[in-house]
């Protein structure tokens, strides 16, 4: 068992069962699974441009990422269907609780002026998604193999019912939030 899943059996657990009353452990939400996605917008004129970005993810993530495609085309943006704009990847048990821990302990610390993630990623179930500026935070990633640093957005899908519920579960598996500074 790694250390994470270990600290939410052992912490989180007990924790949101005191918090919200839950009769049994398996009321208690979990993270179900990470969804990493990057928009690659000069993938267009660009052919080269996925390569990169694939190579970021897959480095990232340890498994092969997925490309996406244009669904419809869109000439304002010179964009045909099935044009690859963008690569994601989903990460699950084992590798979503490496990210995880990369992502908390290595990776955040790194981002230049870190005053926390904000609070206002959730969608209302309990789900919550952040962007980061620059893959380069992850120190696996070579900088001279990238043609640019491009940004990510990281999505933790979990089985919370509320966005308080889901806020509970990431701060107390370690996601440093934005403290809320209380206005005059």
């Amino acid at each position: 068992m790694d250390r994470l899943q270990e600290h939410y059996t052992k912490n989180v657990v007990p924790a949101l069962m005191k918090k919200f009353n839950y009769s049994s452990p398996m009321q208690v939400p979990k993270i179900t699974k990470i969804v990493l996605n990057t928009g690659v917008r000069d993938a267009v004129g660009n052919s080269k441009a996925i390569q990169f970005v694939e190579y970021a993810m897959t480095t990232i993530a340890g498994q092969k990422p997925v490309v996406t495609r244009a669904k419809k085309s869109i000439a304002a943006f010179k964009l045909r269907e099935g044009l690859p704009i963008g690569v994601m990847v989903t990460l699950r048990k084992k590798r979503m609780n490496d990210f995880l821990d990369r992502l908390i302990t290595v990776a955040l610390p790194r981002v230049r002026d870190f005053r926390g993630v904000p609070r206002k990623g959730f969608d209302g179930r309990g789900n919550y998604t952040m962007g980061l500026k620059e893959q380069i935070v992850f120190p696996e990633i070579q900088i001279e193999k990238l043609d640019q640093v491009r940004g990510m957005d990281v999505t933790f899908v979990t089985t919370a019912k509320t966005d308080e519920e889901g806020f509970e579960l990431l701060e107390l598996m370690g996601m440093p939030f934005r403290k809320v500074e209380a206005r005059n």
